[in-house]
């Protein structure tokens, strides 16, 4: 009976801490990617609870209707081989349940990993997002602005992220907006999203890189494409030229507030793509940088094969 009262506390203790809480960020989508994933999540969850409820009923069904009887001591059952619906049951529904989950988590990756549903035909805005620790930086090259931990975007538009990090892999992740995807430095990996609602959202990076990862955060404001406009003009009037020199020593590690400026290090500093790329291997360039590799080794082992 005490272990009962126990449990019975605990259970109405957490309820009740959880009735403070705020709403989980990925169950409140701001963005077409997000609501595709908090759609996933929830149903997923919706499932899950239903074959939990389902087992336990079963398990309580079983364990009144089979529970030790009056019978004596020399009864036996009655010796029965299986049953093949039972058996179907058993094996059938798992499968489709996991057959399911897995068309549902296939369709969305294609949907999340494409231009937002209802901006295919809209331009996108252009960002390069690069860590460091334990910085986040975002350079608009359309706009030839740059700026450090906070980011401005337009809402009712395609946002096309191109991450890569200057450091340590990490992971670029706006909860209301979309799911998080790496950041590395040998490569470039495009993220797309969109904000369908104006508003401040919280964002992070969600693999840990070092002693400086809990702070590693950055702030993200959807705003309309008019007043969008107006603070890409007032940063080029107002904001300070961003220099090799000036980049440099933002790339230490350490923490910093929200900073400003005009043009971007794409220009000294450019990403990892093309050439200059660690992996392009399907690339044309690639392809003949290895017929050209394979031409010379072959040519090689016929000399020494002649020598």
């Amino acid at each position: 009976m005490k272990r009962f009262g126990a449990l019975l506390t605990l259970v109405f203790t957490i309820i009740t801490v959880l009735t403070g809480c705020e709403s989980l960020l990925v169950l409140d989508p701001k963005g077409p990617q997000a609501e595709v994933q908090a759609n996933d999540i929830k149903m997923s969850i919706y499932i899950m609870s239903f074959i939990v409820l389902v087992v336990f009923g079963l398990l309580a069904y079983m364990l009144i209707k089979y529970r030790a009887s009056k019978q004596g001591k020399d009864y036996e059952p009655p010796h029965i081989e299986g049953n093949i619906v039972v058996e179907a049951i058993c094996v059938g529904i798992p499968i489709l349940i996991v057959a399911f989950l897995s068309f549902m988590s296939v369709k969305s990756n294609y949907a999340v990993e494409s231009t937002p549903k209802g901006y295919e035909n809209k331009k996108p805005l252009v960002v390069y997002a690069t860590s460091s620790n334990w910085k986040w930086h975002f350079s608009y090259p359309e706009e030839n602005i740059e700026t450090v931990n906070y980011l401005y975007i337009p809402t009712d538009r395609p946002i096309e992220f191109k991450l890569y990090s200057h450091g340590p892999i990490t992971s670029f992740w706006i909860p209301q907006l979309g799911g998080q995807k790496y950041a590395m430095a040998d490569m470039v990996t495009t993220l797309h999203l969109a904000a369908d609602v104006p508003g401040e959202y919280m964002g992070r990076n969600a693999n840990f890189s070092g002693k400086g990862f809990a702070e590693n955060t950055f702030n993200v404001k959807a705003m309309p494409q008019d007043e969008f406009d107006d603070w890409v003009k007032e940063v080029k009037g107002t904001a300070k030229p961003l220099t090799e020199q000036k980049f440099n020593e933002l790339l230490e590690p350490g923490h910093l507030g929200q900073l400003t400026f005009t043009g971007t290090h794409l220009g000294f500093l450019p990403p990892p793509e093309g050439e200059n790329g660690g992996h392009n291997h399907g690339s044309h360039s690639a392809k003949m940088g290895n017929e050209e590799n394979e031409a010379s080794e072959s040519t090689l082992k016929s000399e020494h094969n002649h020598h």
